[in-house]
């Protein structure tokens, strides 16, 4: 089964569909990719820990979900493509991921600072921390919860959009940030230093707009 599996990832040809709903550990996956130099991934989904640094992939192919993390970093990969979910980490620090595609909910962090990111997309959730420090990120897209830290420091960011929710603190140094959108709650403190809102509004009116458990600092 495995040869069979390495032959079709080595010629990546068009009949990989008689495997598309199939699932593969990370582990094993990596192996492959690393053994056959393949470029894309057949599978749906993969349980555990994907990392994939140090293979020639450039796209995830089919890959819609991940158990564990997953490790973009050194990839050429810009597009998500159709990965829906990641259950763990996701680390695309530094990389050339331009969209997040069809990518709806990350379980742990979300490493996205210097990339060329514009849009989160489809995103709803991160439940661990989301850094976005130094992007180029202008739209939070459907993002309405992200379960630690917001960073988005020194980011051209203007509105925080659909965002409800940030359990711990969030960043907003030297941003052009102007409306805070839907946010409801930050968990952490608020930093609002060298934004226009920061000129515009006191701590006591941004209170009145959010419930921020921490210091605001403007």
């Amino acid at each position: 089964m495995k040869n069979i599996i390495r032959k079709i990832l080595k010629e990546e040809s068009d009949e990989w569909g008689w495997i598309q709903d199939n699932s593969i550990s990370g582990e094993e996956l990596r192996q492959l990719l690393l053994d056959t130099g393949a470029t894309s991934i057949p599978f749906d989904r993969v349980s555990g820990d994907l990392d994939l640094v140090g293979t020639k992939i450039q796209s995830l192919g089919n890959l819609q979900s991940v158990g564990g993390y997953l490790v973009l970093r050194e990839t050429p990969i810009k597009d998500l493509g159709n990965l829906q979910s990641v259950g763990g980490h996701l680390y695309g620090y530094g990389t050339k991921i331009q969209s997040l595609g069809n990518l709806q909910s990350v379980g742990g962090y979300l490493n996205l600072g210097d990339t060329p990111i514009q849009s989160l997309g489809n995103l709803q959730s991160v439940g661990g921390d989301l850094d976005l420090r130094e992007t180029k990120i202008q739209s939070l897209g459907n993002l309405q919860n992200v379960g630690g830290h917001l960073d988005l420091g020194e980011t051209p960011i203007q509105s925080l959009g659909n965002l409800q929710n940030v359990g711990g603190y969030l960043d907003l140094y030297g941003t052009k940030i102007q409306s805070l959108g839907n946010l409801q709650s930050v968990g952490g403190y608020l930093y609002l230093d060298g934004t226009p809102m920061s000129k515009k509004y006191s701590k006591q009116e941004i209170r009145q707009m959010v419930q921020v458990n921490g210091n605001i600092y403007l």
